[in-house]
Parts: structure tokens; sequence; C-alpha cells
């Protein structure tokens, strides 16, 4: 009986951590990642632009295919108080190399444009106490004061999709 107490006791510690660690908005700061050359990068436009960002584990790159699809088809989540961008989450996919991994999202940005950093050591995902992000693709929108004001991972439900779509309609 007690070991029932305490496995129920540290659930439930455990779910208290992990629900004010999601408690939102809350304050980030930016953080010094890597280009897809290898080079030292800040989060582009922090402090100055609404940020929708991308951090993808490179195991689950097509977790939300259809969803972020639709986002490009649609430009429902483009305007010029937001800029949109991609974090590979590198620690997360151990059996893809960085450099290899950085290369093939540079190849992929030539022909998209589009903005890529990579995050080797879980830098984002800890400064900012993201949580488990392992296999996870995860969404964020960050407003120019520098607040998370919307976090999703994992699979996106039609309730995670309207949600964010009535968030990011207010910082577009």
């Amino acid at each position: 009986m007690k070991m029932k107490v305490i496995v129920m006791l540290a659930a439930a510690a455990l779910t208290l951590s992990t629900a004010s660690a999601q408690e939102l908005p809350r304050k980030v700061q930016n953080v010094e990642l890597l280009d897809l050359d290898g080079n030292p990068a800040k989060l582009p436009y922090f402090g100055e632009k609404n940020l929708m960002i991308f951090y993808v584990d490179p195991d689950r790159h097509k977790q939300n295919e259809e969803f972020t699809f639709e986002l490009e088809k649609n430009h429902r989540a483009s305007g010029d108080n937001i800029y949109g961008f991609g974090i590979m989450n590198l620690m997360d996919a151990p059996m893809i190399p960085n450099g290899m991994a950085r290369s093939m999202a540079k190849k992929r940005t030539e022909k998209n444009g589009a903005t890529v950093l990579a995050d080797q050591n879980r830098t984002l995902s800890n400064a900012w106490k993201l949580g488990d992000c392992n296999n996870q693709f995860v969404l964020m929108i960050v407003s120019k004061e520098g607040e998370l004001v919307f976090l999703r991972k994992g699979v996106l439900s039609e309730a995670d999709k309207k949600a964010f779509y009535d968030i990011i309609d207010k910082y577009r």
C-alpha cells in the first residue's frame, strides 16, 4: 500500500512540474544555435517580429506534413509582423549525423528559401523549458515582446490547429 501511495505522489509531482513548465504565456530569451554552415546564430528577428517556430526532431519531420503544406498554401500565417522558420532538434536524432542533417537542410532551403537553424544540444528546449521534444514536431509562437504564447507538441489535433490559427491571427 505504501508503494502505491509513493508512486501516486511521484506521478502527481511529475504532472504538476510538467503543467507548470507548460504555462503560457511565459517570457523566453533569445538563444544561440547554429546556422546550416555550423556557425553560431541567434534566432532571427527575436524582439523585432512575432515568431512562428517549427522545432522538429529530424526523425519526425513529416509528423504534421499536411498541416505545414496547408500553411504554405493558404498563407494564413503570413504577415508583415510575423517571421516563420525551422529549428532542427539534432540531439534527439542520434542516428543522423549532425553535419549530414545540416547539409540536407541546406540543400532543401536553397530551393525553398526557408530559414533553418540547428540545435545540437537541446539548447532551445532546455532554455525555454519545453520538456521532452524527442520524436516530436513542436509548433511555437513567440511574441515580439519575447513571450512564448503558443506551444503544441506531436501530431496536431483539429483543436490544436484551431487554437494555432486563433493565436496567429492576433500576431500577424
